[in-house]
């Protein structure tokens, strides 16, 4: 397929992650269209050679495959069920490609109402930060209607580094809640060993270089061990805020199917004092100064 003849792919939300998707797309040679209710969103978007909808249902429309890209409950129900919503216009070749993190009951639910309309919905959440999307260092978890997947492939493939397909839907949720579970933990083992180190009195920078290249090294450690050795926490690539939603997310999966979390029992105070410390808007590599906070050091 020539680079004039690539599908034109929509994109429903053009936040970190969305205007991520779209760049990707625009570099890959899909037309994109997108929607947001951002003003800041739909700009950077224009710029980026994307066109604006004016409706989510629009991208219905337009275009037969939807990467969903959105952050809230709320404005998911709203811009895929909504009067205005994508489903107003979807059609039995349409593909929603929710990507977010949400329970998988609300997926599941939302699902239902995409097949009852004739269109198909997958779930393909994604590993990785705002700063791995942006540099298409990502790996999407596809979930769902095999046929469906194999569509969206090309769309996927121009965003993420790798797609891997993992089975039913809700498949794709389960495999992002274990992974982000490990991205709580490591995330704080981050923190606190920079923080040991630090205390230590060791230089940082040497520090980072040498775990990054030994047996003790995480992508956590990679990824947000930099932010934390330069006290850089804004603007997030997670806001600390948001990514409570992920927290509840994993404590109430591992409660309904009795799965044992001390790790993560242990972690989730931490994340609870940034936020007492007013670090909402902050990255979660903020962990670092929040035990710096209680060690009585500088926050």
């Amino acid at each position: 397929m020539s680079e004039t003849t690539k599908p034109t792919i929509g994109v429903l939300g053009l936040g970190i992650m969305g205007l991520a998707y779209a760049r990707h797309l625009l570099a890959a040679g899909h037309p994109v269209l997108g929607y947001d209710v951002a003003d800041e969103a739909k700009n950077a978007f224009v710029e980026a050679g994307g066109r604006l909808v004016e409706a989510p249902r629009d991208l219905a429309r337009e275009t037969r495959i939807v990467l969903v890209a959105l952050a809230s409950e709320k404005a998911l129900r709203s811009a895929l069920l909504g009067e205005d919503g994508v489903l107003a216009a979807a059609r039995s070749d349409t593909i929603l490609v929710e990507m977010g993190t949400f329970a998988i009951p609300l997926k599941e639910e939302i699902r239902s109402r995409v097949e009852a309309a004739g269109a198909r919905m997958l779930d393909c959440p994604v590993s990785g930060t705002g700063a791995q999307a942006a540099t298409r260092d990502l790996v999407v978890y596809a979930s769902g209607d095999p046929d469906a997947i194999a569509r969206a492939r090309p769309a996927l493939e121009a965003v993420a580094r790798q797609v891997m397909e993992v089975g039913l839907f809700g498949a794709g949720m389960k495999l992002k809640i274990v992974a982000n579970l490990l991205v709580t933990v490591h995330n704080l083992a981050a923190a606190e060993a920079l923080h040991l180190a630090e205390r230590s009195g060791l230089d940082l920078q040497t520090v980072f270089e040498a775990i990054r290249s030994g047996a003790g090294t995480s992508r956590m450690f990679e990824v947000r061990g930099p932010l934390m050795i330069e006290d850089r926490y804004r603007p997030a690539t997670m806001r600390m805020a948001t990514y409570m939603k992920d927290l509840d997310l994993i404590l109430d999966h591992a409660r309904d199917v009795r799965a044992t979390t001390p790790l993560m029992a242990a972690a989730l105070p931490w994340y609870v004092t940034a936020l007492g410390q007013g670090r909402d808007e902050d990255d979660t590599a903020a962990l670092y100064p929040t035990l710096r906070a209680a060690a009585g050091g500088a926050a």
